[in-house]
């Protein structure tokens, strides 16, 4: 697991130097990040590389994560189409930073922001 860390910094006699200091807990926000990542983990690499997702991988993800924000997410060929429109180097599979880009769709929607 990753250490939580945060930057403190300090006053010495030659001024200031920062150490990393283990959080207590983790905020909200953290924690729901910190959820996102472990899912995308638990997905991806049974089909091959554990930094991506797979067209089947990615498939089983949103079936079982995110049915109520995704429509027709038992559908293989509208998670195949959405996948498709993430895939930004067509390499047919997700990276984090190409998945994260679903997340952020489906949160403006969720919250109600214009895209």
């Amino acid at each position: 697991m990753i250490d939580h860390l945060y930057q403190e910094q300090i006053k010495d006699e030659e001024g200031l130097s920062s150490h990393n200091v283990p959080t207590p807990e983790l905020l909200m926000m953290e924690s729901a990040i910190g959820v996102l990542v472990s899912q995308f983990k638990a997905y991806a690499g049974s089909d091959g590389s554990a930094d991506t997702l797979s067209r089947d991988e990615f498939r089983r993800l949103v079936k079982a994560e995110l049915p109520n924000f995704v429509k027709n997410a038992g559908d293989p060929a509208t998670v195949d189409q959405l996948m498709s429109s993430l895939d930004a180097n067509n390499d047919g599979e997700l990276n984090f930073l190409e998945f994260w880009q679903l997340i952020g769709r489906l949160a403006s929607k969720h919250g109600g922001f214009s895209q």
